[in-house]
Formats: structure tokens, sequence, C-alpha cells
């Protein structure tokens, strides 16, 4: 058994090290809204457990059974999501929070009839990939809009930010997974981009244009 504490920090670093081969501490406490003094304790006692890979100043990797676990919570998390969205019509900006209590759930059995229940869902409402009981998944192969070039197509995929007003303002614009969109326009002065969505046309900066995957 491991606490909430050692779990959210598994997480954490299973997320961070997807850009990065090695994590720092500076990354962890950044992620985790902390100190870094309280992450290198923290780390310590990961290492201790054979958790985590960790020699100061040098980053921190996840060992294969430190990434089991944090490949658990991520299931876990991502199938409450999906639930939540799915079954108890929560809105995919609502479901953040939640999840993250509902994660630390211990038993399995619960956790796989859950899967089972929903059909084994492969994504969660956000398009982030659901790993199976042994920690595999598919993941889509997904451009951000600002990658793409005028009269590309493609279907909304996922997100790269999962903040709430983000979430919600891609809903309020109908940019939402699964909608199919083409790139009308990029402007050259400040690279935002015209989408043409249901026959609409729709403005859209930059930075969404960078938080917004899609499927070709």
């Amino acid at each position: 058994m491991h606490t909430f504490t050692e779990e959210n920090y598994l997480k954490a670093i299973y997320h961070l090290s997807i850009q990065s081969e090695s994590v720092s501490t500076n990354q962890i406490a950044a992620s985790l809204s902390t100190k870094a003094a309280s992450v290198t304790d923290m780390l310590k006692k990961l290492a201790e457990k054979e958790l985590i890979n960790y020699t100061k100043y040098q980053g921190v990797t996840l060992t294969g059974a430190g990434e089991k676990v944090a490949l658990s919570i991520v299931r876990k998390h991502r199938l409450w999501e999906y639930f939540l969205v799915e079954k108890l019509n929560f809105k995919w900006d609502q479901v953040h929070e939640v999840a993250e209590e509902l994660e630390h759930i211990s038993s399995k059995e619960l956790v796989d009839r859950l899967d089972e229940f929903m059909g084994r869902p492969k994504y969660d409402p956000h398009g982030d990939p659901i790993p199976d009981q042994h920690g595999k998944f598919k993941a889509h192969e997904l451009k951000p809009v600002s990658a793409l070039l005028v009269d590309n197509t493609g279907i909304i995929s996922g997100v790269r930010e999962h903040s709430a007003a983000f979430l919600q303002y891609l809903e309020k614009m109908n940019l939402i997974i699964g909608k199919k969109i083409k790139i009308a326009e990029i402007n050259t002065y400040d690279h935002s981009v015209i989408l043409t969505v249901d026959n609409n046309k729709i403005h859209i900066s930059r930075e969404v244009a960078n938080n917004l995957l899609i499927a070709l």
C-alpha cells in the first residue's frame, strides 16, 4: 500500500516524464504546488521503496515498480472521469477534482468491474488513453491545431490543457471531442487560426491552437 501523497508524486513524475526523460525536483514542485525541500524528502522515501531512481541534482525516473503504480493511478483517474461524464452526466470540465479523490480507491476488483461495466473504454472524456489492467494503452497520434496548414482537416481528439476554464471555453466555442474541423485561415501576424466547424467560422488564438489536439 502507498499513501495518497506517494501516489500523487508517482503520477506527477509519470506525466512529467512524458515530456522529458529525466524529471527535476523543481518540475515536480511546480506540478504539485509545493516546496522543493518537501519534494526532496519525498523523493528519498520513494527511492528507499525502489519506486524511483533518484540521485541529487541528476533528476528522477520511475522504476518498473513505480511506473506500474503510476499507471494504475492514471487508469483509475481516467476511468472515473469517463464514468462521471458518461453515466452521471457531469460535464468534462467538472470531473477532474472528483476523479483526483476517487483515483486513490485501492480495490482492483472494483476498478476492473467499473471498466467492464462501461465496455472497457479506450479514452477518457478529454481524449487521453485509459491504460488497461496490465498498464497497456494505445495513444492517439495527435497534432496541435497550430501544426496544421490551411485546408487541413481533422477530428478534435484531445487537449493539452485540462483546466476548467479552458474546457469551458472549448465547449462554448463548440470545439469538443469528436468535432470535425478544417483550417480556413492562419493569421501570419499573431498565428491565430480561423477554423470551419459545422459550416461556421471560429477564430481561435495561437494559445488555444497549441492546446487543441487533432487526429488527422
